[in-house]
């Protein structure tokens, strides 16, 4: 009779029978699945940085605009300016209110040089532009620095209830290089 061959088992002997031994290799670290991770990378970035792009896109047709305040408003009345210069519109409107002897004017407060807004030194009795040193006098004409031609002046005229009425965008010029003087022009003052 043939003798039962016991089957033998494919372990060598020495080795250990454990379940990691025998385990096979992770299947997140094999070739095919690392490629499609990285494929799955690449065109997540490529997406991302072309919907970035398209959304600036759609951005341009949505421009900041900067919200100006309106060019006409009113100053009040005569009678609330005393001699001299008035402040109280430079923040607001950019605009100096200047009264003097029987007249009453308004100054647009950006230097004829290069726009810079100039400060009322009121020691010294004149506007100086702290950007290039442009000095003008009480009624805004220079004298001092690289400013071409006085400050100009705005539209003033009074309404039917006795208020100041001032438009920005309405300017008088005075400019001696071309022989223009506006200064003297109905609106650009008003008697007082």
């Amino acid at each position: 009779m043939p003798e039962n061959p016991q089957p033998k088992s494919a372990e060598k002997p020495g080795a250990s029978s454990s379940p990691a031994a025998s385990a096979k290799p992770n299947s997140s670290d094999s070739p095919e699945v690392v490629n499609r991770q990285r494929r799955r990378l690449i065109w997540t970035c490529l997406w991302g940085y072309l919907g970035v792009n398209f959304l600036m896109f759609l951005r341009y047709f949505f421009p900041r605009a900067l919200f100006e305040p309106p060019t006409i408003y009113s100053a009040g009345y005569p009678a609330d300016f005393s001699l001299g210069i008035d402040q109280r519109f430079l923040q607001s409107e950019r605009c100096w209110v200047v009264r003097e002897p029987g007249r009453l004017f308004v100054i647009f407060a950006q230097c004829t040089h290069l726009g810079c807004t100039p400060d009322w030194e009121a020691a010294q009795n004149i506007f100086h532009c702290p950007c290039h040193g442009s000095e003008y006098d009480s009624e805004g004409v220079n004298f001092a620095g690289p400013a071409p031609r006085p400050m100009d002046r705005c539209y003033v005229q009074v309404d039917p209830s006795g208020q100041i009425v001032v438009d920005t965008s309405r300017r008088y010029i005075n400019d001696p290089a071309a022989g223009t003087n506006q200064f003297n022009d109905s609106g650009a003052f008003i008697p007082v």
